[in-house]
C-alpha cells in the first residue's frame, strides 16, 4: 500500500462491472484490494492493469458466499487497516422460469447476491465504523427494480440488496459512513452475452446497451466527490430502461 493513498475495496473485481469501477478508482488515485473466486488468469490481469497505472493492488480469492471463507480472507487485514471505499459487486445468474426453477438455482444466487453481502458486512462494517468514515456503494440491478422474467431469484436478490442498504444508511450516517446503490440495466459484459438483445434494445430509450464505463463513473463520483449529500438513494443506470 501507497503511503497516504487511499483505499478502495472491490468484492468481485476481477472482471466486467467490477474491473472497470476499480481501473476508474486507480485513475482517481486509490489504491485497491480485488475480490475474486476462482478466475486467477484474470484477476492477475486486472492487478497488472491498476498497477500500470501506479497504485498498487492486493488480491483475495474466496468465495464471497462462504461466511468463514471470508472472515478468514479479509479479517486480518481489517483488523489494523479498514477500507475508506467498498463496492459490493458479487453477483451470479442463474435464470430459469419460477415453475422450472431448482433448488439449487435459487439457493446458489440468494447465497452469493445477498447472503454474500451479510458475510462482507460483518467483517468490514466495524473497522469502518471504527475509522468514522467511509463510502459503500452496493451493485445490484434494474431487476431488483423492476423484477424480470426468468429471474426470480436473481430479481429477489438484486431488491434484496437495496432494502439493506436502505436500512443500513439509517443505521451508520451518523458515523460518517454514506451508503448508496446503482442498478445497472443491460450492461455489455460476459454476463450479458447470451441475453436476447434484439428484443431488448428497442426498450431502450438511448437505443444502445450500456458500457462498464457508464457504471464505473456514476460509482467513482460517489467514492470521490467532496461536496457530498447523497447517501441510502438508488442510481438507475439503465439509458432509461426504467423509469
Amino acid at each position: 500500500m501507497s503511503k497516504n493513498k487511499k483505499i478502495a475495496l472491490i468484492i468481485g473485481g476481477s472482471r466486467g462491472i467490477g474491473k472497470a469501477i476499480a481501473l476508474r478508482l486507480a485513475k482517481s488515485g486509490f489504491d485497491l484490494w480485488l475480490t475474486y473466486r476462482n478466475n486467477h488468469v484474470a484477476a492477475e490481469a486486472t492487478k497488472k492493469e491498476i498497477e500500470q497505472l501506479g497504485s498498487t493492488c492486493t488480491l483475495f480469492s474466496f468465495d464471497v458466499s462462504n461466511y468463514e471463507a471470508t472472515k478468514t480472507a479479509l479479517g486480518k487485514v481489517t483488523d489494523t487497516t479498514a477500507p475508506d471505499v467498498l463496492v459490493f459487486n458479487a453477483g451470479v445468474a442463474r435464470d430459469n422460469l419460477m415453475v422450472w426453477m431448482t433448488k439449487e438455482e435459487w439457493d446458489t444466487v440468494i447465497s452469493t447476491n445477498l447472503n454474500g453481502f451479510y458475510n462482507i458486512m460483518h467483517v468490514l462494517l466495524f473497522p469502518m465504523l471504527r475509522e468514522k468514515r467511509g463510502r459503500i456503494v452496493i451493485i445490484s440491478s434494474t431487476s431488483g427494480q423492476i423484477g424480470q422474467a426468468g429471474q426470480v431469484n436473481y430479481s429477489a436478490s438484486k431488491a434484496g440488496l437495496i432494502g439493506a442498504a436502505k436500512a443500513l444508511a439509517r443505521e451508520v450516517g451518523k458515523k460518517n459512513i454514506y451508503v448508496n446503490v446503482v442498478c445497472p440495466g443491460v450492461i455489455e459484459t460476459e454476463m450479458t452475452d447470451n441475453l436476447p438483445k434484439d428484443k431488448i434494445l428497442p426498450l431502450i430509450p438511448l437505443g444502445r446497451f450500456g458500457k462498464t464505463e457508464d457504471v464505473a463513473s456514476v460509482v467513482n463520483f460517489l467514492c470521490c466527490e467532496e461536496n457530498m449529500y447523497i447517501h441510502g438513494q438508488v442510481i438507475g443506470i439503465n439509458g432509461g430502461l426504467a423509469i
